[in-house]
């Protein structure tokens, strides 16, 4: 066989594997919504506490739009209208909203808010709480603010070897919605052989699109045989790094990119194939890009691999609905 003809038989082999579930999930497409119907129906500008979601072209697209990314309440003017970000706020900025006198848009994620609500509960039985997590999240930082005297934050199992309650016997643990399941499992064994007798969610409290995005890196790092993954999402979301961390445990080489740009041409070298997902927060447009940059180094062959089907949904808050049931009939309807 020829050289050519060798080369040509090896650009044929080369695929992309395209991973599903990927991209936005449900807590994701209401926020995003959210801002959206809020300045079709009120009209720019809309202040926005930190990023809505944890992705820049996301951000960068609704700021031309007429949002305002603040980083505290103090940014925004009295009586404005302002939207929480999908990773929720402690009590603390409710009551600044307040006596400022701002019209509140909540676009916490419902499954945060789960996690509040827990938090509250332990609080009020009397449990030391311990939030397995990243201190410096934006979700952690809501959430130990329903109950700061009593809350301490762990993201190392040293940490929690080191940790002192008042009564170990009356100690109860809760989690960031976006860890790694293996991250959060090996906190949580952690936490039981230092406090046996913990208490712990119903349910756990990494969400379902954390989980199932993790899973199909499993599935496609391990049955398909990868030799790069590339992960869509941009560096403070959590998620995203997460399923980066997913693929290296693994042995199989991971890079996290914001945009098909950031993909370094030296990391496909013999390699036939590649595995394109995306975290929570990145949208399928990015995704797409970075399919057809595969596309022109001669990864020609796409397949997509569903892992498990998707069909979540949340419902928009009440200042939403209101405001579309009140709208000029000119006003598109989302969600």
């Amino acid at each position: 066989m020829t050289t050519n003809a060798l080369d040509q038989a090896a650009d044929k082999a080369k695929r992309v594997l395209l991973l599903k579930p990927r991209g936005f999930c449900a807590g994701v497409v209401r926020a995003i919504d959210i801002v959206q119907i809020a300045l079709d129906t009120f009209g720019a500008p809309i202040y926005v506490r930190k990023e809505i979601v944890h992705n820049s072209y996301v951000v960068n697209d609704l700021a031309k739009k007429g949002a305002i990314f603040v980083n505290e309440l103090d940014e925004v003017p009295n009586g404005a209208r302002v939207i929480y970000s999908a990773h929720g706020v402690s009590p603390a900025v409710r009551d600044l909203a307040e006596e400022r006198g701002l019209k509140v848009i909540d676009a916490t994620c419902p499954l945060v808010t789960k996690v509040h609500i827990e938090a509250v509960k332990f609080a009020r039985e009397g449990y030391s709480l311990v939030l397995v997590g990243h201190r410096d999240h934006e979700e952690v930082q809501g959430t130990q603010g329903e109950a700061p005297d009593v809350t301490h934050v762990v993201s190392t199992v040293q940490q929690v070897e080191a940790l002192e309650v008042p009564d170990r016997n009356k100690v109860a643990y809760l989690t960031q919605t976006t860890l790694s399941l293996d991250e959060a499992k090996s906190m949580i064994e952690a936490l039981k052989n230092r406090f046996p007798n913990i208490a712990g969610p119903r349910a756990q409290d990494i969400c379902y699109a954390t989980e199932n995005r993790q899973t199909a890196v499993k599935n496609v790092a391990v049955a398909h045989d990868a030799g790069v993954v590339l992960v869509v999402g941009s560096s403070n979301s959590s998620n995203s790094n997460r399923l980066v961390e997913v693929s290296k445990n693994l042995g199989t080489r991971s890079y996290l990119i914001d945009k098909a740009e950031d993909v370094q041409v030296e990391w496909l070298d013999g390699v036939q194939t590649v595995a394109v997902t995306a975290g929570a927060s990145a949208p399928e447009v990015l995704v797409q890009e970075v399919v057809a940059y595969l596309q022109t180094k001669g990864y020609t062959s796409v397949e997509e691999v569903e892992v498990m089907p998707e069909n979540v949904r949340f419902g928009l808050p009440p200042e939403i609905v209101q405001a579309i049931a009140s709208a000029p009939p000119d006003i598109p309807a989302r969600g």
